[in-house]
């Protein structure tokens, strides 16, 4: 006898929801959880059709890098293609699988040769794009191999020119490089582990020069040493050819504020530059005179006369009203 097989209603397979099965899957969904806290970003680092010997090597030093926390496909992926519509599913599965929130995609055709897109996703969805020329590996570069850079140590950022202040796309640049390379966010830093800077210049509304830099620190004769900076590489042209803001809506979601991370404003404290905190205190008038004493004087000449004077008023008063009563009746 031949059974029937009824799929179920829809209704039925959207509400379904999936919950994990072992304990190991249960923490890594905790891990993935939104927190008041949030992890260090992680990039995902991936390949398109077709790239370059020269697109290879960047995607490679940036991996090595951010290697602490960062994840590299070497596999080519076909099915990506960032600012298309429909091409970017494939790279919202890979970030959601990965739990990577920054992306860094290479690919080279003739129309546009050695295209690096870096971005930033937003629930595992694709947040906002930019996309990158000349290309100077670490190899290439000579120095003392006892001033490389640490993995995971915090760089500075020295940002050159107007563009940064006044060009959208290169203030969106600034943006997307700051999230890109800063690593995990802390509160406080030893500054003898700063050992590297990334120097950004704008040289026109499209074009910025980016150098990796060690730090080395000379003799100055003072206390302060004297900074000096050694190029180490990678170094690379950026040339912004299309980017994309994210929408309103999302742009507007991804900026809220947890209740409880928002610090409550102190009433009457100020903050200077020069002197640090300072408080106003508002002392209300003091009346002296209707204080309470200890102890009530009596017997003072003066009080006495005061009250003899203040009674001889009133009994004059007195005489006066029942005067005018009787020659009024």
């Amino acid at each position: 006898m031949r059974r029937s097989c009824v799929a179920p209603p829809i209704d039925y397979i959207m509400l379904r929801i999936k919950t994990p099965k072992s304990l190991r899957a249960n923490r890594e969904l905790e891990k993935r959880a939104p927190k008041l806290v949030e992890n260090g970003k992680k990039t995902l680092i991936l390949h398109g059709t077709k790239t370059s010997n020269v697109l290879n090597d960047v995607l490679t030093e940036i991996y090595h890098l951010k290697k602490d926390n960062s994840v590299k496909y070497s596999r080519r992926n076909d099915n990506i293609r960032p600012f298309e519509s429909g091409g970017e599913t494939s790279l919202e599965f890979y970030s959601l699988k990965t739990d990577c929130s920054l992306f860094v995609f290479g690919s080279h055709s003739k129309k546009r040769p050695d295209n690096l897109v870096i971005g930033r996703t937003y629930d595992h969805h694709i947040y906002d794009l930019v996309g990158v020329e000349n290309f100077k590996s670490m190899k290439s570069c000579s120095y003392d191999k006892k001033i490389a850079p640490l993995i995971g140590s915090k760089p500075f950022f020295a940002f050159i020119g107007e563009g940064f202040e006044n060009v959208e796309e290169l203030k969106h640049l600034k943006e997307v490089l700051l999230d890109l390379f800063r690593g995990q966010v802390v509160s406080s830093l030893n500054l003898a582990g700063l050992d590297r800077v990334y120097v950004c210049t704008a040289v026109s509304s499209n074009k910025v020069l980016f150098t990796h830099c060690a730090l080395r620190l000379k003799k100055s004769g003072t206390t302060v040493p004297r900074v000096e900076l050694v190029e180490v590489g990678p170094s690379m042209d950026f040339v912004v050819r299309r980017h994309r803001l994210p929408d309103e809506s999302l742009k507007k979601e991804a900026m809220k504020i947890a209740p409880e991370l928002i610090r409550k404003k102190e009433k009457n404290v100020s903050k200077d530059a020069i002197e640090g905190k300072i408080g106003k205190i508002y002392v209300p008038d003091q009346q002296v005179g209707n204080a309470s004493l200890p102890f009530t004087p009596k017997g003072v000449k003066r009080v006495r006369r005061e009250a003899k004077a203040k009674g001889e008023d009133n009994k004059q008063w007195e005489k006066k009203q029942k005067q005018h009563d009787d020659v009024s009746a």
